[in-house]
Order: structure tokens, then sequence, then C-alpha cells
């Protein structure tokens, strides 16, 4: 926790209360390899800050097959927000990929920092920002950019998450079979 709070102090002044009201709604967390976090189905009620490890959040469409939405490695957040927000069912399902730590907050809580400490609200808008700009990054990459080339920012974006993952949940990230994966990646050792 005092690395996230460090990372939040470096973009806004936090003042003791709002860092014990952030203490008082997390618990920090160690997860096993496997372990589920949020199931597709159920209701969502955490959101969860990384700090070391690597989970992914995924669903599973109509005919069974697995969509990966999100990696989340070191200081990145996951969850399912529009389970969160619109007060629905989980969509979404999160995993652990690897043993993990992760500080886990109550995502009802965690929404009335603004409420408590306004100064929250420019850091929340800035990470939101962030998302956001990440999400049209990678819808315009799906829409225009050729397997291989997405490959290509999938490895610059997460370097060292091969180690961690199966071929299925790249394939099923990059929107491409697992026999594409191959191909793109026997392609790219021969250069």
């Amino acid at each position: 926790m005092k690395e996230l709070i460090s990372k939040i102090k470096k973009r806004i002044h936090v003042q003791a209360e709002a860092e014990a009201f952030l203490y008082s709604i997390s618990k920090e967390k160690k997860v096993t390899k496997g372990e589920i976090l949020i199931r597709q189905g159920q209701v969502v009620k955490k959101t969860f800050f990384v700090t070391a490890g690597c989970l992914r959040s995924y669903c599973i469409d109509k005919n069974g097959k697995e969509h990966t939405l999100q990696f989340a490695i070191k200081d990145w957040w996951i969850s399912d927000y529009i389970a969160i927000h619109n007060n629905e069912l989980a969509t979404l399902t999160v995993e652990c990929l690897t043993p993990s730590t992760i500080i886990e907050f109550n995502a009802r809580e965690l929404d009335k920092i603004h409420t408590y400490f306004p100064e929250f609200e420019s850091y929340q808008r800035h990470n939101l920002e962030r998302h956001v700009v990440s999400l049209h990054k990678r819808i315009l990459n799906q829409l225009q950019l050729s397997a291989p080339e997405r490959y290509d920012l999938f490895l610059q974006q997460y370097p060292d998450i091969e180690q961690y993952t199966r071929n299925y949940h790249i394939a099923s990230y990059l929107g491409i079979t697992q026999e594409s994966l191959s191909r793109i990646r026997v392609e790219k050792s021969k250069k």
C-alpha cells in the first residue's frame, strides 16, 4: 500500500486523513496462480491494484470462446468496471496468471474518495483518461493493423508476459487463433 500511496503522492498532495481512508477501505492480499477474483455472472464489489504478478480479465462468449480483454501487471488496476458502474452482474472473469500481490479495494467506498477528498478527482480523471486512450488505441489497432503488427505492439506493451501466459491467452487478446500466433512467431524467428 505504501507503494501505491507514494505513486499517488507524486501526482497530488495527500492528506493524512485521505491516506488513512485508503488504508481503511483496502486490504493487501497474496493470491495464488489460478485464483479467480471475479467470476462472470457474479456481483462485483472489488477493484484491484497489482503490486506484483500478472492477472487477466476475460469473458466467455455464447459459443464458449474466451476473449481476453486485459492483462494487469505491476502498477495496473483491474476489475469489471462495467459491472461496478452499471450495477450489473460481471461480464468478465478476473484470474491470477501467476502468484501475485494485490491491493483489494471496496469499489463503492473507493468511489466516495472524491466526496471526502476532492483532490483525488484530478488523479482519478488522469487515470481514466489514460485508460480511455489505451482502449481507443487497442480498438484502432484491432481495426487497422495486421496480426503480426498487433503482436509486435503487444510485446512492446508487455515485454515479459509470455513467460506468465498461455498461448491461447495471447491469441484471444490479439483476436487471432493459436495457429496464427504460432505462424507469426515462426516468421519472426526467421528474421
